[in-house]
């Protein structure tokens, strides 16, 4: 199978400077490290990582690599003086040859784990986080609130604080891998000895070994439990956003802290109001009447309510700002506005004084007009719908 380019490894640009190769390095060795992530090939890409680095790190490496591609890692092109000396790899089969990559158990020692980017097994490492998804109301959302949850998560096992071991005994140093994690396995091939590095079988990466065990958590220093938590949610806070809470996920490893929990925030909507970010929106009617001659009309808010004039002559559709009366804002102080739009009902059904009424104002206009009376199916109609 044909290697991907190393650029492409590691996600930057053929023009990329040291430490942005540096830096795609060290995220990408974070995000793959077998100890870190359990997919099936992340042994595999953590290795394609390192060897990317290996030679884009090295400016020598790194122009051969430009230069003549794979072709010039495998040999290809190394008249100029090759990896090392003029010969090329250097030692090519011997496990200190000079110059060049110095051999293959060298080379496969790096590759396989056996480099600086090795996490120390015994290192404290902080727990996974976790995510809770929480309702609220659309009121709850807008003026905030103060409520408790309750989610499972490991915890750091009270028996034994973390250790595995039973009161009164420690763990020890694993006698396999002495305490590092790893252990080294060689197998001979045809082209020589290779030296693989493998997560020790025995303390299974933890570098330590434990003779009596926990009653309480059976040796893993951690327990599940229920853990309850009172969240204060901010006002303002909006449909799918989240909130992060420290230290409030899962237990950490070695003594390290505990992860942190990610509060979702699912809001309902409301049957009244619309809202988008920090402005609410609301479709208020008013009559025929108020829309000509003006008026005072009550106007709800999430606030509460208050008096919007409407001058005469507004047109159905006609939208007003209330400022001050919407979401109150996360980043800043104050609230967002609330929008008021008017919509001119037109009556379905008149008494015959509202019919002689408006008749005599179309009369006045100098319109024509010729009133239509409904027909018996209209009629029927109504009435069924309780429009009579």
């Amino acid at each position: 199978m044909a290697k991907r380019d190393y650029y492409e490894v590691l996600g930057v640009s053929r023009d990329a400077s040291d430490d942005d190769i540096k830096h795609a390095y060290r995220e990408l060795s974070k995000k793959w490290h077998p100890d870190v992530n359990k997919a099936p090939d992340a042994e595999q890409k953590f290795k394609e990582i390192n060897e990317a680095y290996e030679v884009l790190s090295d400016p020598q490496k790194r122009a051969q690599y430009d230069q003549y591609g794979q072709a010039g890692m495998n040999g290809a092109g190394a008249g100029a003086g090759g990896f090392g000396n003029a010969g090329g790899f250097g030692g090519f089969g011997n496990a200190g040859g000079a110059g060049g990559f110095g051999g293959f158990d060298d080379i496969f020692s790096q590759f396989f784990g056996g480099g600086a980017t090795t996490q120390n097994a015994t290192a404290p490492r902080q727990g996974q986080d976790l995510q809770y998804r929480m309702d609220l109301s659309f009121k709850d959302a807008i003026f905030g609130t103060d409520t408790e949850i309750q989610y499972d998560r490991t915890a750091t096992c009270q028996t034994c604080h973390g250790s595995g071991a039973a009161p009164g005994t420690s763990p020890v140093t694993c006698h396999k891998c002495h305490g590092s994690g790893y252990i080294e396995i060689q197998r001979q091939t045809p082209i020589g000895i290779m030296r693989t590095r493998e997560v020790c079988d025995v303390c299974h990466g933890t570098g330590k070994e434990i003779k009596d065990k926990c009653p309480t958590c059976n040796g893993s220093g951690h327990v599940q439990e229920k853990h309850t938590l009172k969240v204060k949610v901010p006002a303002g806070v909006d449909d799918g956003q989240q909130m992060r809470l420290d230290g409030q996920g899962d237990a950490g490893e070695n003594g390290g802290p505990y992860g942190d929990l990610y509060v979702v925030f699912r809001v309902q909507p409301s049957k009244e109001f619309e809202r988008d970010g920090f402005e609410i929106y609301v479709t208020v009617p008013i009559t025929f009447a108020q829309a000509a001659l003006g008026d005072e009309i009550n106007v709800d808010t999430v606030h509460g309510p208050v008096t919007l004039k409407v001058p005469a002559g507004t047109q159905s559709g006609t939208n007003f700002r209330l400022r001050g009366k919407g979401v109150p804002k996360l980043q800043g102080s104050g609230n967002g506005d609330e929008h008021v739009r008017v919509q001119v009902i037109t009556p379905k059904n008149m008494n015959p004084k509202q019919r002689e009424a408006l008749e005599a104002f179309s009369a006045a206009g100098g319109d024509k007009i010729k009133p239509q009376e409904k027909n018996l199916f209209e009629k029927m109609r109504d009435k069924l719908r309780g429009e009579e």
